[in-house]
């Protein structure tokens, strides 16, 4: 059965072609929960590590903000859509306020645990120690010790989340990309790599029914995105023009993240059968991201497979000297290289090689939002708490 939802300010109509017009209102989250990997970091591995550098943050905040983009994050647009302010990382210390969520995500966390870190820790050559197990056990270490502080520590209780809020939270998930990043940057094969998408889509699956047993109730997944057209995927794993589609994506590589989401529908529609108190959103972000490349033209971008900060070779993109990395200017034949960003990071999809630009990602949450992208079908952010078929 297909449902229509027209969203107003404080409620949505949902239209089904055999039933009466419903009304439900929108989805009242008194907070928002988040996890993943740098496509959601707010700050974890700034705070845990090194700051990220300029020129990152510059477009919005003016400055370093802990993200790794010029300015917001998907996860911002999201949390501003539903009136909450920008998530603080859970590892952030100084002047936190966490009365209204947190964020678990890490740059370059996996679902599964990482094969080996760098004590630098750079992404794409080292991974997270904060991968998916350990960000649920900062979840429910901050869950219980919240409780503590609100009820015992009347000074801090301002900045911490009600009891309540837990079972009414939101709870966000975007993550993957790194553990095929891994399995790629560790020598296997595409098809080794696919081969282990089930084991990775098995550990999230347990992930979110561990979260759900800590009293989450309603979730917004992410699948994930097309690999192969970015640039870091790109340079590392060159393939030839018979392998490389319209938008100059690499075909193979983008068979992986095709093969991951087909593995995580399955598995989230199991999950509904096991934990059917959750209403589970999974939302197709392959299919945003990857019309952003077909329709980059029209979209106003310029050089969509080009990294707007970064140094070397076709795509603008060098994993020795990147702008996510712990330094802004190195030496080239002599010569005193900075790293900037480009002129205008509003006509480039990549901001550094690895993560989308602010107004790439403005335009997938756009589209997202009006649950066009949603399964169950049309499903809103506002409106993920309700149950629907899909």
């Amino acid at each position: 059965m297909t449902a229509l939802a027209y969203c107003l300010p404080l409620f949505c109509v949902i239209a089904f072609s055999l039933n009466p017009v419903l009304t439900l209102k929108t989805c009242d989250y008194p907070a928002i929960f988040n996890f993943g990997d740098s496509n959601s970091d707010t700050g974890s591995e700034s705070s845990a590590f090194a700051m990220a550098l300029p020129p990152n943050g510059q477009s919005f905040f003016g400055r370093p903000n802990g993200r790794y983009s010029n300015g917001r994050l998907l996860i911002d647009f999201l949390a501003a859509s539903l009136g909450k302010p920008y998530l603080h990382s859970y590892l952030d210390s100084l002047a936190a306020n966490f009365s209204q969520g947190a964020s678990f995500s890490a740059s370059g966390a996996t679902i599964t645990q990482p094969k080996y870190l760098l004590p630098n820790y750079l992404v794409p050559r080292g991974w997270s120690p904060f991968y998916l197990s350990i960000q649920l056990l900062q979840f429910n270490q901050f869950k219980d010790r919240s409780e503590i502080i609100y009820v015992e520590e009347a000074n801090f209780k301002d900045s911490m989340p009600k009891k309540e809020h837990f079972s009414k939270a939101l709870y966000t998930i975007d993550i993957g990309q790194n553990d095929i990043g891994m399995g790629l940057f560790t020598n296997k094969s595409i098809e080794e790599v696919k081969a282990s998408v089930p084991d990775m889509i098995a550990g999230l699956k347990e992930h979110i029914k561990s979260i759900y047993s800590l009293g989450a109730r309603t979730f917004w997944i992410h699948n994930t995105g097309p690999i192969g057209c970015l640039p870091y995927i790109l340079t590392n794993f060159p393939v030839s023009d018979k392998h490389t589609d319209g938008a100059g994506c690499s075909i193979p590589h983008n068979e992986i993240s095709k093969y991951y989401n087909y593995k995580l529908k399955e598995a989230i529609y199991q999950l509904r059968k096991e934990v059917p108190s959750a209403a589970i959103t999974l939302v197709d972000i392959y299919s945003v991201k990857y019309s952003i490349y077909k329709e980059a033209q029209s979209l106003g971008f310029k050089e969509p497979l080009k990294a707007c900060c970064g140094y070397g070779g076709k795509y603008n993109y060098g994993d020795n000297f990147t702008c996510f990395g712990v330094q802004t200017r190195t030496i080239v034949n002599g010569k005193t290289i900075l790293l900037e960003s480009c002129k205008n990071p509003r006509e480039r999809i990549s901001w550094d090689g690895i993560h989308y630009s602010e107004a790439a990602d403005k335009i997938v949450f756009d589209r997202i939002s009006t649950g066009a992208f949603s399964d169950p079908p049309n499903t809103p952010p506002s409106m993920a708490c309700h149950k629907f078929s899909s």
